[in-house]
């Protein structure tokens, strides 16, 4: 046999080899979050570092426009997971809210509550501006369309008789309406989001210095009596430099996913987040880390666990 048809016969049978042999497929699992100056990005970033197993499977943190642009992202397949305000992910699931007269997620499921997400209001320091009442007529951000803060805000504004038309409303994320304010280009942003966020730290340490407006009163009690997902809330003295307790209201930060995705793969990320060595690096990484917690992945679900979850929290007698 010539030298020529030798290798013909070995690269045929190289070939083969290769396909006798099963190679697994890696599993990609994408984590919607949010901004890169919010809170969602950082936290899914450590979250997807926790969970992922080489060769097996790659979690990583996505930028996105936040919460609705997540649920989005699920119910159309671009993404595998993301986060989400408690109350977005049940007007999504249910069709109700802010998802009145579009179809329902009916296949978002939950993967677990995360942490309480504290809603800010950040004005100019000496800007006068004590309440949410008093913002008509200012310059105010109110998020990104795609985020869970603005159909907070709009809620919020409504508790008061404002729509967007009572302000000079922009929509920019919380990093880009930061900048603007230290230009002087705008009196008050908000945000929704697990405290400390970046971008407000940063700002708290700079010229001029910032302060973070109450949202409480009659107004807003009359809102959580009509929306079950506002918590009353405190962010603590001292979580932002000169800044002392403010009094407010929150959400849940939840991870949210598809009922298409595969059990076994969603029990082992939920196994991951909630080992020893997760918890306590969940903890040291960030102020909310402490919150993701076992017990606190249970609270609150407005939508059903999806069933990889579900395995987990019945075998550590979390769920009946």
């Amino acid at each position: 046999m010539s030298l020529k048809s030798w290798i013909k016969v070995l690269s045929t049978a190289a070939v083969m080899a290769a396909v006798a042999v099963p190679v697994q497929a890696q599993q990609f699992f994408r984590i919607g979050t949010g901004g890169t100056g919010g809170t969602y990005y950082p936290v899914g970033g450590m979250i997807g570092n926790l969970v992922t197993q080489p060769g097996k499977l790659v979690a990583s943190a996505v930028a996105t426009n936040g919460s609705v642009a997540n649920v989005n992202g699920i119910v159309g397949g671009s993404l595998e997971s993301g986060f989400s305000q408690s109350d977005v992910a049940f007007w999504a699931f249910s069709g109700t809210g802010t998802f009145e007269g579009k179809p329902k997620a009916a296949d978002l499921r939950l993967i677990a509550t995360l942490y309480p997400e504290s809603i800010h209001l950040v004005v100019k320091k000496g800007s006068g501006i004590k309440s949410v009442a008093d913002l008509r007529g200012k310059r105010v951000s109110m998020d990104e369309p795609g985020s869970g803060t603005l159909v907070d805000v709009r809620l919020i504004m409504g508790a008061y008789g404002m729509t967007d038309k009572d302000v000079k409303a922009e929509y920019l994320k919380h990093s880009q309406a930061g900048e603007k304010m230290k230009d002087g280009g705008l009196d008050a942003f908000f945000v929704v989001g697990g405290a400390p966020i970046a971008a407000i730290a940063e700002l708290a340490t700079g010229a001029g210095g910032i302060e973070l407006v109450p949202i409480v009163g009659p107004e807003i009690d009359k809102l959580r009596g009509q929306q079950r997902f506002f918590t009353p809330d405190t962010i603590a003295a001292g979580t932002y430099q000169g800044i002392g307790e403010v009094k407010t209201i929150s959400v849940n930060a939840q991870w949210v996913t598809s009922a298409k995705q595969p059990e076994s793969v969603v029990y082992q990320i939920v196994k991951a987040v909630y080992s020893d060595a997760a918890q306590k690096a969940l903890a040291a990484g960030h102020a909310k880390g402490k919150f993701i917690t076992p017990a606190n992945a249970v609270v609150g679900a407005g939508i059903p666990f999806h069933p990889g979850a579900e395995k987990f929290y019945k075998e550590a007698g979390l769920l009946k």
